[in-house]
């Protein structure tokens, strides 16, 4: 079963909530945690913007690729704190 994964940032410790897109997933049925990665069996895509989308995206046309979004929204010492679009590791 191929997994992607996405590394915690430093400092989030539970409890903590995931969103993919901005919709929130629940651990155990989108996700789990394992060795400090965030593990989904569905597949992720974090696109890299190239120069010539941003520059047709300066001009209002864009595109379609699917990018996707991964936040994690914690708190360190009762302030809250959002880690957002972390990268995705592919499965190899």
């Amino acid at each position: 079963m191929q997994q992607w994964r996405v590394k915690l940032p430093p400092g989030v410790r539970p409890p903590y909530d995931v969103y993919v897109n901005g919709v929130k997933q629940e651990l155990g049925t989108d996700y789990r945690v394992a060795n400090g990665e965030l593990v989904f069996s569905r597949e992720l895509v974090r696109s890299k913007i190239s120069a010539g989308r941003w520059f047709l995206g300066i001009w209002g046309i864009g595109d379609y690729k699917q990018n996707d979004d991964i936040d994690v929204r914690y708190e360190i010492d009762g302030r809250p704190m959002l880690a957002h679009a972390l990268d995705v590791i592919a499965p190899e």
